[in-house]
C-alpha cells in the first residue's frame, strides 16, 4: 500500500488514514453511489456490470462479489461507507460487524450488551500471522 504507520499492526484495528483513502477512493464512491434508488437497482440487476464502471481493482471488485466485509477494509474500504452496500443488501450494521468479528450476530449483540470488546486475546496482525503460519 505505502509506506508502513506505526499504528498498522493495532490489534483488531485498520485506521483510516490518507493512505486509505486514496487506496479505497473508487470503492467508496462506488458505495455513495448506492445511496441512489436507481443505483442500488441497476446493481442488484448486474453486479459485476455494475462494478467494472469502476476504476477499482479485481481485488476490491472480488471483495464487494464476496461480501468480504474485511477485505474491503483491508483494500481502503472505509465502515461507513461500506454501509451503503450492507443497506443495499439490507442487512443492518450489527448483522456486519458480527461477520466481521467471526460471531453470531446474537453473540455480537451480547457481547456488545456488556461493554465491547475486551483486549484479551487480541493479537499484533504479525502475531496473527505467525500463528497462522
Amino acid at each position: 500500500m505505502g509506506k508502513p504507520n506505526a499504528y498498522d499492526d493495532i490489534p483488531g484495528t485498520t485506521v483510516f488514514d490518507a493512505q486509505r483513502l486514496h487506496q479505497g477512493y473508487h470503492l467508496n464512491m462506488f458505495c455513495m453511489s448506492l445511496m441512489k434508488a436507481e443505483n442500488r437497482e441497476t446493481f442488484k440487476a448486474n453486479e459485476r456490470a455494475y462494478l467494472d464502471r469502476w476504476p477499482m481493482t479485481e481485488e476490491q471488485k472480488q471483495a464487494v462479489l464476496d461480501r468480504d466485509w474485511n477485505g474491503m477494509i483491508d483494500r481502503g474500504g472505509n465502515i461507513y461507507y461500506l454501509a451503503k452496500l450492507f443497506f443495499t443488501d439490507q442487512k443492518s450494521f450489527q448483522y456486519v460487524a458480527a461477520i466481521m468479528t467471526g460471531s453470531t450476530q446474537e453473540e455480537y449483540a451480547a457481547m456488545m450488551l456488556k461493554g465491547g470488546r475486551r483486549p484479551e486475546g487480541n493479537r499484533y496482525k504479525k502475531e496473527w500471522k505467525k500463528k497462522r503460519g
